[in-house]
């Protein structure tokens, strides 16, 4: 990459990062703290934790095409500046209702396709890839230091803090917008037809396949985020201002074999057969957890499984869909994945919370396996296929 290249991609990951940031910081404190709002249910907690995922996806592409015609800094901030007037509706919330408002307003600044989309514009096609792999490692970064920094936050400021600081995040990302990513030289001046790439990209078999895993895995996600919470204190013992000193070793020791693992697989051509074994991981882990939930042991042993599984599949993915993506629809592509993505989170966590509040949480976990396991259904007949790719 040129220099200009590299500043416009660190820029961008950084201002990716703080989006990441607002969906996983608080994950791992939110169940327990919306036990002390008022109108609590663990339905309602599972929809509070979801409805971001929501508005994303209903907002990706309408934010994706209104970048393409008003340009994507303007789409941009004006996304950035949502995301910080949510934070701060949730932090000032005293009931589940008001944080439900908070995260769906945090998610309406959908502006994840159009920061993808200024990358491309701002890479020549021999370093587009190289640039998607770099947002796709900032989403395993922003995953693994989210989760144990947002409990530690917890301990400090609180989770109304942690909306505050989220909302910091989104201002210091308007600040790198405008000061550190350069404007594209050449805009167009007639985007693209939008439906004809629409309609090609939701035709095409191997994106549909790898956006119906974008959506089993964060629908499994936030599900197991539903109930660890609690589960951790009820039937393990430990209390939530220790919850760090679990989540931090756990997420370090699944992230030492990530790399290896994928430099090996595409070393010997073997991407599909990684791929088919971390999802019939994740799932084999999501089961582990709804049969033995109740020691703390039973619990670290799944939950370093699923991290480890959930780490590959998490860094493959993006890269997958750019590479099986077409060149001229390589933006629409990129948008539809985002919305698989948020969609997920959404039914994850609303639907999670509902099997919570009337079977337990045995049953969320067993649900969350059972996504895993349709999709282990998808990948294994790609890998049969091609043991090279399985997209």
């Amino acid at each position: 990459m040129t220099a200009l290249e590299r500043r416009s991609v660190a820029a961008l990951a950084g201002i990716y990062s703080t989006r990441l940031l607002g969906l996983f910081l608080i994950l791992p404190v939110f169940a327990l703290y919306a036990q002390t709002l008022e109108g609590y249910t663990p339905q309602s907690m599972g929809f509070a934790l979801g409805v971001y995922g929501l508005t994303q996806a209903c907002l990706q592409l309408p934010f994706g095409i209104a970048s393409d015609r008003l340009g994507r800094k303007r789409v941009i901030a004006f996304g950035l500046v949502l995301f910080a007037l949510g934070s701060a509706v949730a932090a000032l919330a005293h009931s589940i209702t008001g944080v439900i408002l908070g995260r769906a307003l945090q998610g309406a600044g959908a502006v994840s396709a159009a920061v993808t989309a200024l990358v491309a514009d701002l890479t020549r096609e021999t370093q587009r890839t190289k640039a998607m792999a770099v947002i796709g490692i900032t989403v395993g970064a922003s995953f693994l230091i989210a989760i144990p920094l947002g409990s530690a936050l917890n301990a400090m400021i609180r989770v109304p803090g942690i909306f505050w600081l989220t909302a910091g995040l989104a201002l210091g990302g308007l600040m790198i917008l405008w000061f550190a990513v350069p404007s594209p030289e050449h805009a167009r001046s007639r985007p693209p037809p939008v439906m004809p790439q629409l309609l090609a990209v939701l035709r095409d078999t191997r994106l549909l396949r790898l956006n119906a895993g974008i959506f089993a895995l964060h629908a499994a996600l936030t599900a197991v985020f539903v109930v660890l919470p609690n589960t951790l204190v009820e039937s393990a013992g430990l209390p939530q201002n220790e919850h760090a000193a679990l989540y931090l070793p756990l997420m370090v020791a699944s992230a030492i074999p990530l790399f290896p693992v994928i430099s090996w697989s595409e070393r010997h051509g073997k991407q599909g057969m990684i791929f088919a074994a971390a999802v019939l991981l994740l799932g084999t882990a999501l089961a582990g957890l709804s049969l033995e939930h109740g020691s703390l042991l039973a619990i670290g042993t799944g939950l370093f499984v699923f991290f480890f599984a959930f780490n590959i599949l998490e860094a493959s993915l993006p890269s997958l869909i750019s590479k099986t993506a077409p060149a001229q629809a390589k933006g629409m592509a990129i948008g539809v994945y985002s919305t698989f993505q948020f969609l997920g989170a959404f039914v994850g966590g609303d639907r999670g919370g509902w099997l919570y509040q009337h079977y337990g949480v045995g049953t969320v976990f067993g649900g969350a396996a059972a996504i895993a396991g349709l999709w282990f259904l998808l990948s294994l007949r790609d890998f049969l296929r091609s043991s090279s790719t399985p997209a």
